[in-house]
């Protein structure tokens, strides 16, 4: 008997060393917890000269969303146009009709294995397609097209669980980018950026689609996405729209705090990134600030802002915040840039990692930590691996996924977030998606 246990028990501990990691899901955008962090293990140190493995690709339609693994699953949206011209001008929205998609693929082969799909008119300016990475939880994919059309279906099957249309449900017109709060998942609530009066957030029972509770107004709800953070021992709900930052008690609706914070044109983009009990968020126009959030109640008081630093204004891709530092791609001049939390001070900037060589605004790299380093995925297209510290920018090797397809002022770019999982690389343009494996044994 002693025997057999201790032999039992060394089995054990061999199968536990030889076993191999669990492999990491990432469901939603920017991650499982939304932190912009890939913690999977087993992942390549280095990119060599000769490339990377393409595990697959498949042909796809445009869109600014990224794409959600869950399992062996991947998920995506997109709009297949069938008439019309798409003009990227800034202020002119583009007339277009066409189908709007979301996908699921094998994530494995890249293959099929079921789509949802309904006819869509588009009169916004970027027009190309969804700009919401879907959102899987419990079985369920919520996907939100840039119209205003959010679904629930079953993640296995794609059959429809319930709907909802923002335009006419909330009597809220569609903003010159569309529709791009990505959805979050809190308990049972489905927690949306909709828009119109009292409704710029509103909190849907996520098996039912029932309201639970709707929050605030303003001029337009703005493109930024749903956050949670813990502070002043709660858990806040931060909207930005387009007037002001707001924390919100997620159960209920109910507003703790506001602080103005106007971007120009109504364009909130990035979430507000937490680091200790600063909070920071920039946008278009110059405008930026960092807010101390009190430790006792839910409450914050502006630190610094845009009048007195330049720092860094963020908007088509969230920052990084990490040991004193924000490392994130300014929307003015392009660069990525690191600057000092607490003061706002500007310390190093390159453009290696976003335009390179062609110099232009809103140059972007979308930025996920691994471990001590990070992978970058830039608008040419490009997977680049590097260091960020108060030292500077250190890349470690770099390869070309995708043919940037979309337009930025004259420039070609994809402006995609992509997903980590699988010991793998999925990021798609307006074309195709891709799988890349970034897995250290072959």
């Amino acid at each position: 008997m002693f025997h057999r246990t201790i032999a039992a028990k060394i089995g054990l501990l061999i199968f536990c060393f030889s076993a191999p990691a669990i492999a990491d899901d990432w469901p939603q955008w920017l991650g499982p917890q939304r932190d912009s962090i890939w913690r999977e293990t087993g992942i390549i140190k280095s990119i060599p000269q000769s490339g990377l493995p393409v595990k697959w690709r498949v042909p796809v339609a445009g869109g600014y969303s990224g794409p959600a693994v869950v399992g062996q699953h991947v998920y995506l949206t997109d709009f297949f146009r069938e008439r019309g011209n798409l003009a990227n001008s800034p202020q002119t929205r583009s007339e277009l009709e066409g189908i709007e998609r979301t996908l699921c693929f094998d994530a494995k082969t890249g293959k099929e294995r079921w789509k949802h799909e309904y006819p869509c008119k588009y009169s916004i300016s970027y027009a190309c397609g969804p700009r919401v990475t879907p959102t899987v939880a419990d079985g369920k994919v919520y996907a939100l097209g840039a119209e205003g059309n959010l679904w629930c279906l079953d993640a296995e099957t794609g059959k429809l669980v319930w709907s909802k249309d923002f335009k006419t449900d909330y009597i809220v017109p569609t903003s010159l980018w569309g529709f791009t709060g990505q959805p979050l998942v809190d308990g049972q609530k489905l927690i949306c950026l909709v828009g119109g009066k009292g409704s710029v957030a509103v909190a849907f029972d996520k098996d039912s689609g029932k309201e639970i509770w709707k929050a605030l107004s303003a001029p337009e709800p703005g493109y930024s996405s749903p956050s949670i953070i813990e502070a002043g021992g709660v858990r806040q709900l931060l909207i930005w729209h387009s007037k002001s930052l707001n924390a919100l008690d997620p159960e209920t609706g109910k507003v703790y705090w506001t602080q103005p914070l106007q971007p120009s044109f109504g364009m909130t983009i990035m979430p507000p990134r937490k680091s200790g009990n600063y909070l920071f968020a920039s946008g278009i126009g110059e405008v930026g600030a960092l807010f101390e959030l009190d430790s006792t109640k839910p409450a914050a008081k502006k630190v610094w802002d845009s009048t007195i630093k330049s720092g860094v204004y963020c908007a088509n891709s969230p920052p990084f915040l990490e040991d004193g530092m924000i490392y994130g791609c300014c929307c003015k001049q392009g660069q990525l840039r690191g600057v000092k939390l607490e003061s706002g001070e500007r310390v190093w900037e390159t453009f290696q990692p976003t335009t390179g060589e062609r110099r232009g605004g809103h140059g972007t790299a979308f930025l996920v930590k691994h471990e001590d380093r990070f992978f970058l995925f830039s608008e040419t297209g490009d997977l680049i691996l590097a260091k960020l510290s108060p030292k500077g920018y250190e890349e470690q090797g770099r390869f070309h996924v995708l043919k940037p397809t979309g337009e930025c002022f004259g420039r070609p770019v994809v402006w995609t977030h992509p997903a980590f999982a699988n010991r793998s690389l999925y990021a798609r343009n307006d074309e195709e998606l891709v799988c890349v494996s970034l897995s250290e044994s072959p």
